[in-house]
Parts: C-alpha cells; sequence; structure tokens
C-alpha cells in the first residue's frame, strides 16, 4: 500500500501501482467522472499515471479556478482536430497544437489556407470522432524508433532530433491517428461533449518570420454544450465591446501604415478623452503635493546602464542614432530622468519630499506579432510619479499614493470591484533583483503596514516584485468580468544609491533618499482601452469628447441652434451641432450611434418658446427643459462625475 496525501491535507492509502483515476474513484464517482488530470508532487500527470509510492496528490477537474484541468481537455480536443484534419486533408503536415489560457490551437503546413468550409467540415469531423469514443493510449519510444514513426511528419523530427539522448519521448494514439506528446490527455475521445472552431490565421513556425508560414485554427471544448454557449454569448459580447472597434466608430483615434504599426494617432476627439484624463488624474496628485515636470524622450544609454533597465530590458529598447555620430536611447521608463532633476542641486531634509509628475511617452520595442490595438503598442504615454523622501516619510508617501490611487478610480466608477496585490521578491532567486537585502526587508515591511492600516487585505505575491523593490498592485474587474492591473505604488531603496542621490540631513551629512514610484492610471493607451469597453464606448460625460449635439429638425430652426451652441460653449460645454439637411430620425439615431450623452431636439415648438427638448442616450426622451435648468444639470453631473 502506498499513502496519498491530498490537496487538503487528508490521507488514503490505495494499493500500490493503482492509478489517479483509480484514487479519484476511491474518493467519489462524481469526481472521477469529472477529472481530468493530477499533479503528483507538482507534476502534472495523465490519470492513467500509476503511483508506485507515497506521494502527495491534486486531482484536477474543468471546473477548478486554475487552467490544469481545463488545459488537459483542451489539450485533448486539439489532438481530436489535428485527427479531422488528418482525415479531411491526409498531405497536411502536423506542427504543434497546446492548449492555452481560452481553448487550443493546432498548426498546419497545408498549401492553401482553410476556409469557412474547410472549418466547418473540420468541426463535424471532431465531432464524429468524439461519438466514436475512441480510446486514448500512451507509449513510449526511444529516440531512433521516435524519428522513424514520425518520418513523414517533418516539424515532430524537428522537435525529436533537439531532445537529448535517453529523454523520455512520448506518444499518444487514438485508433488511426498517432501524435508527439507530454501529455496529459483525457481516457478517451468521448470526454469531450462541446467543440467550437472559432478563428484562423497565419502564423510562422516557433513564431521565427524567417520560417514557413503556417495555418493555425483556434477553438475551443466545454463538458457541455451550456457551457460553450454561455462561452460563445461572452465572446459576441467582448467582440461589441471591442476598444478597436468602439475607438473607430467613435473616431477616436487610427493607425497609419506610414507612421507604423503600434504608434497611435488620437484625432480631435480622442486628443479630449486622453487630456480629460490627464486633467483629472494630475487634479488629484497635485492636492498631494505632486508638481509636474517634462523631460525628453532620448537619452544616453549610460542612464538606463546605471538604473539597471538597460541590462534587464535590452531586448526592449529602440535605440537611435545620427550619421552625425549620435547615439540615444528612446526611452523605456521615467524613473531615470527624474532622478536627475533630484540631482540637478543640492537639496535638504527640510526640502524632502519631492513628488514629480510627467504625462508622456515611453517607447518598448515589443515583438512585432504582440502589437494590436491600444492595448499594447511601441509608443505608451505613461502617466507616471516619483517621490524622493526620507526613510521616515516612506508610509506616509505610500498611503497618500493609495489613497490617490482611490480618489481617481472611485471618479471613474471602477472602486468597488478590486483586490491589492502585495509583490514581493522571489526568495529562491535574489540574484534577479537589484539592492540589498536589509533594504528589501525594510520595504516589504512598510508595505505590510500601509497594507494593514488601509484595511487593503493585500495578498502576498512572491516573485511579482519590480527589479528594484517590492509594490502594491491593484487589481480591477472589467465589465466583462477580465482582471486588469494599472494602478501601482514601488518602493525603491536602490536606485537612488545607484545614481548616487543625496540630500543633507539636520546634522550636515550626505544621506540617501528614498524613491517610491508610482502610476494612477499607467498608461494612457491600455485606460482608454479599458474605459471604452467597460463602458461599451458610453463614456461618463466629463470623458465624452462631445458631451451635447444639437439637432435642428429643419433649415429654418439652424439660426437658432447656433445661438444654443454658443450658449452651451460659454457655459463650457463641449457640442456639436449637426445642420445637415437630413431627417430628425437619422440625425437622432447617428448621434445615439456616437454615442453623445445627450441630443436637443429643437423645431417650431422649441424655438418659439426659447426652450429645448433634450434626448438622453440611456433614457431616451426627457422632454421639453429651459437651457439654464439643462447647463446646470449637466455641469453638476460633469463635476460630480456621473
Amino acid at each position: 500500500m502506498v499513502k496519498v496525501t491530498l490537496k487538503d491535507g487528508s490521507k488514503i492509502e490505495v494499493e500500490e501501482n493503482s492509478t489517479i483515476l483509480d484514487v479519484a474513484k476511491k474518493i467519489s464517482e462524481g469526481l472521477a467522472r469529472n477529472a481530468t488530470c493530477g499533479e503528483i508532487n507538482e507534476e502534472t500527470k495523465d490519470l492513467r499515471y500509476t503511483i508506485t509510492e507515497d506521494c502527495n496528490l491534486i486531482i484536477h477537474t474543468f471546473k477548478d479556478d486554475d487552467l490544469e484541468g481545463k488545459k488537459a481537455y483542451w489539450h485533448t480536443t486539439s489532438h481530436i482536430m489535428a485527427q479531422a484534419v488528418k482525415r479531411l486533408f491526409p498531405e497536411v503536415k502536423l506542427a504543434i497544437g497546446p492548449a492555452i489560457d481560452n481553448g487550443f490551437y493546432y498548426d498546419f503546413d497545408i498549401e492553401n489556407p482553410f476556409t469557412d468550409e474547410d472549418k466547418e467540415k473540420i468541426e463535424e469531423e471532431m465531432k464524429k470522432i468524439i461519438k466514436e469514443n475512441i480510446e486514448i493510449e500512451r507509449f513510449t519510444l526511444p529516440k531512433a524508433e521516435a524519428l522513424k514513426l514520425m518520418e513523414n511528419e517533418p516539424y515532430k523530427k524537428e522537435l525529436i532530433e533537439e531532445l537529448a539522448e535517453g529523454e523520455e519521448i512520448s506518444f499518444y494514439k487514438q485508433g488511426d491517428f498517432t501524435d508527439l506528446c507530454a501529455g496529459p490527455h483525457l481516457m478517451n475521445t468521448g470526454c469531450v461533449k462541446a467543440v467550437k472552431i472559432l478563428s484562423s490565421s497565419g502564423a510562422y513556425w516557433r513564431g521565427n518570420e524567417k520560417n514557413k508560414m503556417l495555418q493555425r485554427i483556434y477553438a475551443i471544448s466545454f463538458p457541455k454544450a451550456s457551457e460553450l454557449q454561455a462561452y460563445l454569448d461572452f465572446l459576441e459580447e467582448a467582440k461589441q465591446r471591442d476598444h478597436r472597434r468602439i475607438g473607430k466608430d467613435l473616431d477616436l483615434f487610427c493607425f497609419s501604415d506610414y507612421v507604423g504599426g503600434g504608434l497611435p494617432l488620437y484625432t480631435p476627439k480622442g486628443t479630449i478623452v486622453k487630456e480629460s484624463l490627464q486633467k483629472e488624474v494630475e487634479g488629484i496628485c497635485r492636492k498631494y503635493g505632486f508638481q509636474k515636470v517634462s523631460c525628453p524622450s532620448l537619452a544616453n544609454i549610460s542612464l538606463f546602464e546605471t538604473s539597471g533597465h538597460a541590462q534587464k530590458f535590452d531586448d526592449e529598447l529602440f535605440r537611435v542614432s545620427s550619421k552625425k555620430g549620435h547615439e540615444f536611447v528612446l526611452k523605456p521608463v521615467q524613473c531615470p530622468h527624474h532622478t536627475q532633476l533630484f540631482a540637478s542641486k543640492q537639496r535638504s531634509y527640510k526640502d524632502l519630499p519631492i513628488r514629480y509628475m510627467e504625462s508622456d511617452k515611453q517607447y518598448r520595442a515589443e515583438l512585432q506579432g504582440s502589437v494590436g490595438g491600444l492595448s499594447r503598442v511601441y509608443a505608451i504615454t505613461v502617466e507616471d510619479g516619483h517621490s524622493f523622501c526620507r526613510v521616515d516619510q516612506v508610509k506616509q508617501e505610500v498611503i497618500n499614493m493609495c489613497n490617490i490611487i482611490r480618489d481617481f478610480y472611485t471618479s471613474m466608477g471602477l472602486w468597488e470591484d478590486h483586490w491589492v496585490s502585495l509583490s514581493v521578491r522571489d526568495y529562491d532567486h535574489p540574484e534577479k533583483y537589484i539592492g540589498s537585502k536589509e533594504d528589501w526587508d525594510i520595504c516589504e515591511e512598510m508595505l505590510q503596514e500601509v497594507s494593514d492600516e488601509l484595511n487593503l487585505e493585500a495578498v502576498r505575491c512572491e516573485g511579482e516584485a519590480a527589479l528594484y523593490g517590492p509594490k502594491l498592485d491593484f487589481m480591477f474587474k472589467d465589465a466583462m468580468g477580465r482582471e486588469v492591473q494599472i494602478p501601482t505604488v514601488q518602493v525603491d531603496f536602490s536606485t537612488p544609491k545607484r545614481f548616487g542621490l543625496f540630500y543633507i540631513d539636520e546634522n550636515g551629512e550626505k544621506q540617501t533618499p528614498v524613491m517610491v514610484h508610482r502610476a494612477i492610471l499607467g498608461s494612457y493607451e491600455r485606460i482608454i482601452a479599458l474605459l471604452l469597453e467597460h463602458f461599451k464606448g458610453n463614456l461618463p460625460i466629463w470623458l465624452s469628447p462631445v458631451q451635447v449635439k444639437v439637432l435642428p429638425i429643419s433649415e429654418k430652426h439652424v439660426d437658432y441652434c447656433r445661438e444654443l451652441v454658443e450658449e452651451l460653449e460659454e457655459a463650457g460645454l463641449r457640442v456639436e451641432l449637426d445642420d445637415r439637411n437630413e431627417k430628425i430620425g437619422y440625425k437622432i439615431r447617428e448621434a445615439q450611434m456616437m454615442k453623445i450623452p445627450y441630443m436637443l431636439v429643437i423645431g417650431d415648438k422649441e424655438k418659439e418658446a426659447k426652450e429645448i427638448t433634450v434626448r438622453s442616450r440611456s433614457k431616451g426622451d426627457l422632454g421639453n427643459m429651459d437651457l439654464e435648468e439643462f447647463v446646470e444639470k449637466i455641469k453638476n453631473q460633469i463635476q460630480n462625475k456621473q
């Protein structure tokens, strides 16, 4: 008999050479039906894996919060898809088919891209294979035999040839289909219940553009048809909320091949949104003593060598040179520049804390295939801030920054649904960080105290710290339930020492300041993408690039409408006049599509009474109103960030 320690700490005894599935059955038939794989001493294994000694065991199901159970399910379905493709297109060559965070994909070498008709046939063939309920068998081969088995699969041969001699090479067989794979897999194809092919695209072998372009098919599967339908509904809702579509529809930003991918261009309307966010966050930060600064986008590489960024992020640097001998780097971060502002003159302990804030472009050489929309770009407009302070001031500075985050995200309507991570170092690999152990200990203790005092209930996350220090990361959920990390506060004892920063203390001696980093809205690109998707384009009125649209019913009402526009502009509102010779219904529908918060419909009755008829994008017709009353109502909504 062997002793098996389960996830909850309880122990059971089973016969030696029992499988993980046998253990699941001993616990309950329900668990055995839902189990997809197991984790033996932190190694993920098949349900068919035999237990030969005492061990720790976690049995995973599809419904688990972690992805292990889902990935075994999805990886099995990827083999079902590969088998279906092979049946329909025998000449195809197989590449790889991993599970990903949402489903799986498989890459195929085939002469022509898959058509929509091809994908429908593949999906139907997958369903047939599932109905056939084919048993899935695992076996291993030595390297020479493995190469012989895969002699007609060049991509599999390449993977096998890279394996060291003596390394276990495993395969999975289901009926007439065999694939090179480390697993784990379900027991048979019938375990998969509902499947859907989602999309296809081109993909370079191993992600290298020098290699051949393959055809990738994305798909997903679920244990229940209802779960699949719920996911498809989620995807449709996400499509409606896609910030790229909304940004284009609302004329907020665009991209140009001449300018280059990953370099967004903000239109007049998009610039209003961006500047409104900047005004809001800077207004809150000024209340806590932050002063605005401006630094160049270029810097000597030595600046980032001293800070440590050049070594850690060398692949992400944009290097700039000229024929006149200039050698610069486009700044990837702003903190090193701010150290030089501090160092520009002698500082006294009485001057501290000194707080800088800046919203400016940073540049990161992201992988070309990963750039898309505003979520990942080369030119990032980052809202950044740094406080240089004494050790005894650090806690209050961190508290202030947490309060700024609270104030800003409350105004955005996002504060209620969040949690906080206390991101600390990886204690097993201290070489990944700069600074002394003593400084790190102090920093982490301070952040824990702040969490306790502010009731943040921060969850300690090892290995998530920044290069130079621990941090508090604030995690929010958007309208789709997706988790997003944007604001952060980071304590840094290391960078000031690397740059030799100092202030003169009360005894006339030099002391090194502490640097506290904070990002409230992070990058304007990411926050705009988040807000567009969260509000489905219906931005709060204070953020809307056009707050009021004036709609004359006919040409004879245009002059009065122009008077209204002037009065609204004098009141500080952002207003547009639609004086086109179009039917009023068309104008209203278009204004509604453009997510305009309020529309003023003006006809004979309104002109004669010197009134306005107000329509809301959310509530429809609000009836007649005096202009002064309307302006007061809108100003109140803007002031209160409604």
